[in-house]
């Protein structure tokens, strides 16, 4: 039975920053962001979002009734939980209308999380194949302003129906991966901002890549030659060529050149909405599979997983038959079109922008805010979610 990517799509918020502009209100060289670490837009999200509603409009877009119908588990995976005891999952159920005889939960590992998503998704089919599951990976990234990990924020989620018989992608069963207890990046649960030390960080992400990636080699049998493409996860787009550089030379030269070309066109949507934690790699699937012209059925993808702290893992799917008319292209270039930039000024003004953590009640002005789902605000400890549509 074929197991895999049945349906995939991406929300960002209808707001942006433009890297140039910040390099310079920063006093740094523009290149350092546009090339450095190669990122041009940031996504900016208003008070009126949060990973609740950034997942929840990203789902709507894929979504039909035979699939509300019969997604019987919803796997949330952010690092920006906002409760600590009541998932995300629950509340996406909701304000979507899924079936009410459903598994709702939600999975922390930094920016892995979805992908453990997908893996526990595959069990569940497994025992119950007419079943689908909705798989989302959403955050915020938040870094504070004028620190060093600034440039690589961003804001956004990836909405996934995985299931038997998939449209997109079907996953192939051998994986490689690896855990150590690492402090490359972290966020205590007093800090609504990440700690990060950046050049471990970078050292561990491509250390642990090259370990998966040597593991998944013995198991599989497979070398780069067998690959059309790797997709990595991007917390900036130069991040995963880092890695790919590290064995792109196993490749004959034809393979090379095709791998650094679709690399090139799975960054193109990181690089314009930023990072989005355990969304990004599947964000940059999404832009591979849209942006690639030259991709073709039965193709296989790697995938590569990060989520520090640490937790990696290489996994690989086949493209399926006639994916392409299943993909959410025209919607994702509409999204992209229809956002607006804002000033510096702007965007630090609603970078401090809060909710009341003392129980007050808060209003918040929605009527900028184009999403269908939104946070209306905080009555009596509890968030307010509105579902235009209802």
């Amino acid at each position: 039975m074929k197991i895999g990517i049945d349906k995939i799509g991406f929300y960002a918020p209808h707001m942006y920053v433009d890297m140039n502009k910040l390099a310079v209100a920063r006093n740094v060289e523009p290149e350092k962001f546009t090339i450095g670490i190669g990122q041009e837009k940031m996504a900016i999200a208003p008070i009126t979002q949060d990973p609740v509603t950034l997942a929840a409009n990203a789902a709507l877009m894929i979504l039909d009734e035979t699939d509300k119908e019969k997604i019987d588990f919803v796997i949330f995976g952010t690092e920006s939980g906002i409760d600590n005891s009541k998932s995300g999952a629950v509340y996406v159920h909701h304000l979507l209308g899924l079936n009410p005889n459903a598994r709702s939960i939600e999975v922390k590992q930094a920016c892995y999380g979805a992908t453990a998503g997908i893996q526990m998704a595959k069990g569940h089919i497994i025992l119950n194949p007419e079943s689908r599951v909705l798989v989302l990976g959403s955050d915020i990234a938040r870094y504070g302003l004028h620190t060093s990990g600034e440039a690589t924020q961003g804001a956004g989620a990836v909405a996934m129906v995985i299931s038997a018989d998939p449209k997109i992608m079907a996953l192939e069963n051998q994986s490689a991966y690896l855990t150590a207890d690492i402090m490359d990046f972290w966020r205590p649960v007093y800090s609504d901002t990440a700690f990060v030390d950046g050049k471990f960080s970078n050292e561990q992400y491509i250390h642990f890549f090259t370990t998966v990636w040597e593991q998944y080699k013995a198991k599989s049998d497979l070398a780069l030659n067998d690959f059309e493409a790797i997709c990595f996860h991007l917390p900036y787009t130069k991040m995963g060529l880092k890695a790919l550089r590290t064995v792109i030379e196993e490749a004959d030269e034809a393979t090379q050149e095709k791998l650094l070309a679709h690399y090139q066109s799975s960054t193109i949507y990181n690089r314009n909405v930023g990072n989005i934690y355990t969304g990004s790699l599947y964000l940059s699937l999404i832009s591979l599979l849209e942006q690639s012209e030259q991709l073709k059925d039965g193709s296989r993808i790697g995938l590569y997983s990060y989520g520090s702290g640490a937790v990696g893992e290489f996994f690989t799917g086949i493209l399926q038959p006639n994916y392409r008319e299943y993909l959410q292209t025209k919607s994702h270039t509409e999204l992209f079109a229809s956002r607006t930039e804002i000033s510096i000024e702007e965007y630090e003004e609603i970078f401090q922008q809060t909710i009341p953590v003392d129980g007050s009640t808060a209003a918040f002005e929605a009527t900028k805010d184009p999403a269908p789902i939104y946070l209306a605000g905080m009555k009596d400890n509890m968030r307010q979610y509105v579902n235009k549509a209802n």
